[in-house]
């Protein structure tokens, strides 16, 4: 029960910021039960590990953003510094230079969160996907019998071309 809630806890820590689900460094820093300020000395020693595809700092308009659609994000207004953000394989990449026994144990459930985001987001595209799927079909069979019942009534029309209708009949 104890891991379900972490999962939980991780997963409400993901953001996506440029299209990219990332975390935060504030949000690992607590996570790892470290200070943001080691998380991000470590990076700084470590630069050449984390391209700008695996870590970056926010701008601030990004940092507004952030705060305004999620209040919850553990984002400090008296922070000068701009935060930094980690994609997956940024918060793996993490993993390797920090080395605690906590930090191994929560990268290891920060993975396993991202595949189980990943896998629902995935089976949720399936199911919409085969609800559209079987619209479309019925939408087809529709026009189907439409064109059907459309040509048998030009068939069986009680008027000639240019006849004209008498009301009386």
């Amino acid at each position: 029960m104890n891991e379900i809630i972490e999962k939980e806890e991780i997963s409400s820590k993901i953001y996506e910021i440029r299209g990219v689900q990332v975390m935060l460094d504030s949000d690992l820093a607590l996570l790892y039960q470290v200070d943001t300020k080691r998380i991000n000395e470590a990076v700084k020693r470590n630069i050449e590990k984390f391209p700008n595809r695996f870590s970056w700092n926010l701008s601030r308009d990004e940092e507004k953003d952030l705060w305004s659609q999620n209040a919850t994000a553990n984002l400090s207004s008296k922070s000068r510094a701009l935060h930094r953000v980690f994609t997956e394989p940024g918060i793996a990449m993490l993993a390797t230079i920090l080395k605690s026994k906590v930090a191994i144990a929560v990268s290891i459930n920060i993975m396993d969160t991202f595949v189980a985001m990943r896998k629902y987001i995935s089976n949720g595209l399936y199911e919409n996907n085969n609800i559209l799927i079987n619209h479309e079909n019925r939408l087809l069979r529709l026009e189907e019998t439409f064109d059907t019942l459309h040509e048998k009534s030009k068939k069986n029309t009680i008027f000639f071309e240019g006849q004209i209708y008498d009301a009386y009949s």
